[in-house]
């Protein structure tokens, strides 16, 4: 029973479907490891032992009788501390908000649930989701599974460290610079950012409206696609005769590759060479736009978030870590007529970009410059903090700032991923694309 807690979440449902996994006995497996395991406070804000089961029990008798609502019908998966859990707490990783106990779930979760998913908690977060390293001294912050003594990535640091550890077969987590990608990369897991508005933000708790969003982290694309479905209430997109044979593929010569150190550097220029052995065609671009937009995202970001935290925020900012106070106070100076100059052009620049990537099939980079910084020296350092942090996010921006969807795949490297990032609305076609190369970019490592 071991063994099911590292298999995909697709080989889970079709065994439940094929009678050889019980949703009861497949619940308790994940139930238990979480509670025996070394981890388990660190990783988990709260593990819904009742629920599970309650849904486990429901999701059992359905396979009985040949009645399971789809393809996931059953499996276990957790939840980042910022969906809304009808009677359960969600504090979005900050004690801005101890003791909020929604009474409905999110909308996201309510679509899960009707699918049959079985709900085993929630897990922790960077505060109020405003960081891209999974460093919380206040709630907890998860080991990386590749170092336990470095950060996880952030803001979905429980959720990507609860699949890594395999105590959960997925995790639902949100994305507003990067916050399913970099946990996803730096755990070895695929992770993706839906374009904005495409997943209801309804019953999550925000950190900025205008670029929040929701996704799956898991073990393979075929994951990402039936999490998508299942969290919009859709059909998966068919994936089957997935090629690279003709792919267009862009490497973005701009602002990503700078600083990119050596092992993210070469796991991400070895996955090229794959994917050019595999039929696909590389070329490289350079669009100038892009350092406009990079100069006027904070100023978009922290007014945003600071118009919806400013009066949690100011009325006890003592109870925030100081990192997370500072960043989200710097909203406070962003002028009204600015923040609109701003949008303005970042729109402009969204028109140039797509016209300018339209002829690719997917615009590819580095998932992150670096590897997961060590905890403690984050904690003793400001200035490495903020300096990683940044860097940590600058890649997977990218994405957010153009309004477009994206995946990482893991490559033969630890904790290195590779991005490919696809046009608004193309989650179905960039899918395809990542099923094709995902077994490509993680083949052995040629050393």
């Amino acid at each position: 029973m071991d063994d099911w807690r590292w298999m995909t979440a697709a080989d889970l449902g079709r065994a439940i479907g094929a009678g050889q996994i019980d949703p009861v006995a497949l619940t308790d497996t994940f139930l238990d490891a979480i509670d025996a395991h070394e981890f388990r406070d660190r990783i988990y804000a709260r593990v819904t032992h009742d629920r599970a089961r309650a849904e486990a029990k429901d999701a059992a008798s359905r396979a009985q009788s040949g009645l399971r609502r789809g393809p996931l019908d059953g499996v276990p998966i957790s939840w980042k501390d910022l969906f809304d859990t009808a009677g359960i707490g969600t504090e979005a990783g900050t004690r801005l908000m101890d003791g909020r106990v929604p009474d409905t779930d999110a909308e996201v979760l309510q679509n899960a649930t009707a699918a049959g998913l079985v709900c085993l908690g929630k897990t922790h977060m960077s505060e109020i989701a405003f960081s891209g390293l999974g460093l919380n001294p206040v709630m907890g912050t998860p080991p990386c599974v590749n170092d336990h003594d470095a950060v996880p990535g952030g803001s979905s640091s429980g959720a990507g460290a609860s699949v890594a550890f395999g105590l959960a077969a997925a995790g639902i987590g949100s994305d507003t610079g990067g916050s399913v990608r970099i946990p996803s990369a730096w755990n070895d897991l695929v992770g993706l950012k839906t374009s904005h508005g495409r997943l209801s933000l309804e019953g999550v708790v925000p950190l900025c409206l205008t670029f929040d969003t929701v996704g799956p982290l898991c073990r393979s694309v075929e994951d990402a696609g039936l999490f998508l479905a299942i969290l919009e209430g859709s059909k998966p997109a068919d994936l089957t005769a997935a090629s690279l044979d003709g792919v267009r593929l862009m490497v973005l010569d701009t602002i990503v590759p700078d600083d990119v150190r050596d092992a993210p550097r070469e796991a991400f220029e070895g996955a090229v060479a794959k994917l050019k052995a595999a039929g696909a065609q590389i070329e490289h671009r350079f669009f100038a736009q892009l350092f406009d937009a990079f100069n006027v995202a904070g100023d978009l970001y922290a007014a945003d978030s600071y118009g919806w935290w400013r009066d949690l925020v100011e009325a006890n900012p003592e109870k925030m870590f100081p990192q997370i106070l500072e960043r989200v106070r710097g909203g406070q100076t962003v002028k009204g007529a600015d923040y609109c100059a701003g949008w303005n052009m970042l729109r402009g620049i969204r028109r140039e970009y797509f016209e300018w990537t339209s002829q690719f099939d997917a615009v590819i980079m580095p998932s992150a410059p670096i590897l997961p910084p060590n905890a403690d020296r984050l904690l003793t350092d400001d200035d490495y903090y903020k300096s990683e942090n940044l860097l940590a996010l600058r890649n997977t921006r990218v994405a957010n700032l153009m309004d477009v969807c994206s995946i990482t795949l893991p490559t033969a490297v630890p904790s290195c991923g590779i991005m490919f990032n696809g046009q608004r609305g193309t989650e179905e076609r960039l899918l395809r694309l990542a099923a094709a190369a995902e077994k490509i970019v993680k083949g052995a490592s040629d050393n």
